[in-house]
Parts: structure tokens; C-alpha cells; sequence
């Protein structure tokens, strides 16, 4: 496939991929729901934060060794298909009178198996179709996809478990992923073969170059570095965010769906900005910038008394904007920095080295909001990813990636 037709390929993934995106943000906003309301527990939602998260944090760096060797296409149908069938038996779970919460845990560990292959072969498609010039501006429409995604699934999921039970609402992903699923049959998307069989031994030393693509290039580890430190903060305060909203400011399931919905049309704002505009100046810039933003967002929604409810929904619309862009930079920079057959691997290094700091802070969840205080951690969380951003300013090697 030429890589100058890549807008028509890309416009069948992008349909599926935004019906599945939109029916996982319905369902995963509904279960949300359903445990903040039903359990009222910072520990329920930090562990099935970490069942959710775990898996592909375990299994992500050997992952990559097989998405760089197997067809890309394929992996990310399989993966689909795997995530629809854990799904699925989620719906017969949560039929009964009595739900336990292990099970519940074991299939969301079995869903995230599944993303560990799925994630890192949908950014790593990208290089193989689109030119290397119009790769940030398919990161912002990729981003505007996730952003209709968060403002449409939380209404969606609200509306759905308002009318009807929590394992009837779990049909919309598996309705989501067969349409991901039927898009990909009709888009080549390249195969980079491998010549090497593959054995034990040689998963290690294809594991080993995708480590050595990250070391050897010193700004892109302490990028890592400095993505793993904020993840380590967000990963906590993003799972008490509805706790924030019921007990912070005293709002209802319908204001946790209005924040989730403001932080998406915030991330719609910030991929309509880089899908619209060439960027002229250093992603990397736009990354530490975005990480102090965001720092400055989480501060001032612990801070804001509980009567400021509209004040923290406008400062979480522009911590949605940041992190938009954020997101956008991060991947367009490793696509730029890592050659094609080494993304799969590098992507899933990322992944892994990205969730396992977050895992630690997930299981501090309960303390953090039972000793420090939700509002209290979102102003500490902040003030640590303001941190970030400004040693990233001030590291010579990583404001030298992009430079040609």
C-alpha cells in the first residue's frame, strides 16, 4: 500500500476504532458507577484499577517481541475478539443476586490481556501507512476520536445504567468490538516480515534490541523516565476522580458523568488543534508544557473549596485539553525516534514501564484517601507533575529529541 492513499485505509480503522472506543467508555463509565455507588470503596475501584492494569503491565514487554513479528492486522482482531468474549462473560457474572468481586477482578485482569496486544499494535500501524510528516496530526484525530469517545460514553453509560442492569449495559462493548473487528477486514495495512524463527532465545534478543532502542538513545529514556514519574501520579488521583465529585462536592452520578463529559470535550479540543495546525515548535516542548498544565489542574481541584463545583469542572475541561496534547506529542515523538520493525516492542516497553509505577500507587489508594485526603492527594499529585515538567525543561537530551 502507498503510503500517499493512507487517509482512505486510515478512515475504516478510525470508524471502527471510534464505535469501540465509544462502547468501551459507555461500559468501563458504567461500571464505574455501579461500584462507586454500590461499594463506595476507594479500595474496590484500586484494585479493579489494578486487575485492569496488571496483566499488561506483566506481560507487555514480551508482547511486543510477537506484535513486531506477527501480522499487526491480525493481532489487533484477535485482541478484540478476546476482549468482547471476556466481556461477554462479565454479563453472566453480574446476573446473579450475589457478585463477587474476585470474579469481577478475574475478568477484568482477562480484558487487560487482551489491550496488552491491541494498544501497542494500533500506535505501531501507524509509521507502516501514514507519511512521517502527517503522523502528529493522525495522533490529533486519533485523540479527537477518544475525545467524542469521553463525551459521549459517560452519558451514554449514565443513560444505560439509569434504564437497565449493569450486565445488560456490558453488550455495548462486545456490539463495539465486532464493528472494530468488521472494519479491519476491509484494510491492508503492511507486514513487516521476519526472517529469524522464533524460540525462547531469540524472544529474549528481540526483547533485548527493544530495550537497547530505548537506552541507547538517552533523551528518549529519561522521557520514559519522567512519563513514568507523572503516570505514578495520575494513575491514583484519575481513579479517585469520582470521589472527588461524590464526596469532595457532593455530587451525584449525573455530576460524575458531567466531568467525565468536560474532560472530553477538553481532549476534543486538543486534538482539533493539532489535526487543524502544523506545529511548528519542538514536541517536546508541548510535552513538559502540557505536564505542568496538568499538575496545575489537579492542584487547584483539590484546592477549590466544595462549593466551586463549575470552577473544577473548567479546570478539568483544560486538563482534558493537556492532556490531549500530551498524548498526541508522547506518541508522535517515539514514532519519530524508533524505527518501524522496534515500535511494537517499544510501544509495549512503554506500556509496562508506564503501568507498573501506577500499579504501586493504586495499591496506596485506600490509604491516600482514607489518611491524606482526596482533595489533599490531588494538590500533592499536582505539585509532583508540575515537578516533572520542569526538570524536563532543564535535561538537555530530551529537549534535543526531533532535532534532524
Amino acid at each position: 500500500m502507498e503510503k500517499k492513499n493512507w487517509f482512505q485505509t486510515y478512515l475504516y480503522i478510525w470508524i471502527g476504532q471510534f464505535v469501540s472506543l465509544l462502547t468501551s467508555s459507555a461500559v468501563n463509565f458504567a461500571v464505574i458507577v455501579w461500584l462507586s455507588l454500590t461499594h463506595k470503596s476507594a479500595e474496590v475501584l484500586a484494585l479493579a484499577g489494578i486487575a485492569g492494569l496488571l496483566p499488561q503491565a506483566l506481560i507487555g514487554p514480551f508482547v511486543g517481541v510477537f506484535i513486531d513479528r506477527w501480522d499487526r492486522k491480525k493481532v489487533m482482531i484477535f485482541a478484540d475478539a478476546f476482549i468482547a468474549l471476556c466481556t461477554l462473560l462479565m454479563t453472566f457474572v453480574l446476573q446473579g443476586s450475589t457478585v463477587g468481586l474476585s470474579l469481577i477482578y478475574l475478568l477484568l485482569a482477562c480484558r487487560s490481556i487482551g489491550s496488552a496486544f491491541h494498544a501497542p499494535a494500533m500506535q505501531a500501524i501507524a509509521p507502516l501507512m501514514v507519511p512521517e510528516d502527517k503522523l502528529l496530526r493522525v495522533s490529533g484525530i486519533n485523540q479527537m476520536l477518544q475525545s467524542v469517545s469521553s463525551i459521549a460514553g459517560p452519558a451514554l453509560g449514565t443513560l444505560a445504567i439509569t434504564y437497565f442492569s449493569i450486565s445488560q449495559v456490558l453488550y455495548l462493548d462486545v456490539i463495539g468490538a465486532a464493528v472494530a473487528i468488521i472494519s479491519l477486514l476491509f484494510v491492508t495495512i503492511p507486514h513487516l516480515s521476519v526472517e529469524s524463527t522464533l524460540s525462547i532465545a531469540q524472544v529474549w534478543d528481540d526483547l533485548k534490541q527493544g530495550m537497547k532502542a530505548i537506552y541507547h538513545n538517552r533523551g528518549l529514556s529519561l522521557l520514559f523516565l519522567y512519563a513514568m514519574i507523572a503516570t505514578f501520579c495520575v494513575m491514583p488521583i484519575a481513579i479517585m476522580f469520582p470521589l472527588l465529585t461524590i464526596g469532595h462536592f457532593n455530587g451525584g452520578k449525573w455530576e460524575m458523568s458531567v466531568i467525565e463529559i468536560i474532560w472530553g470535550v477538553g481532549m476534543l479540543v486538543g486534538g482539533g488543534l493539532l489535526s487543524a495546525f502544523r506545529v511548528q515548535f519542538s514536541k517536546v516542548m508541548m510535552i513538559n508544557t502540557m505536564h505542568i498544565v496538568l499538575g496545575l489542574t489537579f492542584a487547584f481541584s483539590g484546592w477549590f473549596p466544595a462549593t466551586w463545583f463549575i470552577p473544577f469542572v473548567v479546570v478539568t475541561g483544560i486538563g482534558g485539553v493537556a492532556m490531549s496534547l500530551f498524548s498526541a506529542s508522547f506518541m508522535t515523538t517515539i514514532q519519530e525516534e524508533v524505527a518501524p520493525q522496534m515500535l511494537g516492542r517499544v510501544f509495549s516497553l512503554y506500556f509496562s514501564l508506564a503501568i507498573l509505577p501506577s500499579v504501586v500507587g493504586l495499591l496506596f489508594t485506600g490509604f491516600i484517601a482514607d489518611v491524606i485526603g482526596v482533595a489533599h492527594a490531588f494538590v500533592i499529585a499536582g505539585i509532583l507533575m508540575m515537578v516533572v515538567g520542569i526538570l524536563s525543561f532543564f535535561t538537555p537530551a530530551v529537549m534535543r529529541l526531533g532535532e534532524k
